[in-house]
């Protein structure tokens, strides 16, 4: 399998993941040669958050968050990532988990 379809494989699966998880109209963004901006998974219930999925045993977090940060405009850079056989991960800056947690009911 190249790597295009590989990407292909893990924005299904993670578009399903999030279906699992009770956001239905979770779907794959529509890529046009890499063009900057485009999530590779789109949640119009989570409207806030730019999805950035990779799937793969390894993974350059910073390279990948810096993509996903790059792309993601006013929303909140989320890199979604798995190993074979694992669980999702969600990664991003601190800053982000900061903005996120301000904006919740978690801090008072």
């Amino acid at each position: 399998m190249n790597s295009r379809e590989k990407g292909k494989v893990g924005e299904r699966a993670r578009r399903d993941w999030l279906r699992e998880q009770g956001y239905l109209k979770a779907y794959r963004g529509a890529q046009y040669c890499g063009l900057r901006g485009n999530a590779d998974v789109v949640c119009p219930e989570t409207p806030e958050i730019h999805y950035e999925v990779k799937r793969g045993e390894r993974l350059d977090v910073y390279g990948a968050v810096e993509q996903a940060t790059r792309d993601c405009g006013s929303k909140y850079p989320v890199v979604a990532w798995r190993r074979n056989g694992r669980d999702w991960l969600a990664i991003m800056p601190a800053e982000t988990l900061a903005r996120l947690l301000r904006g919740s009911d978690l801090v008072e």
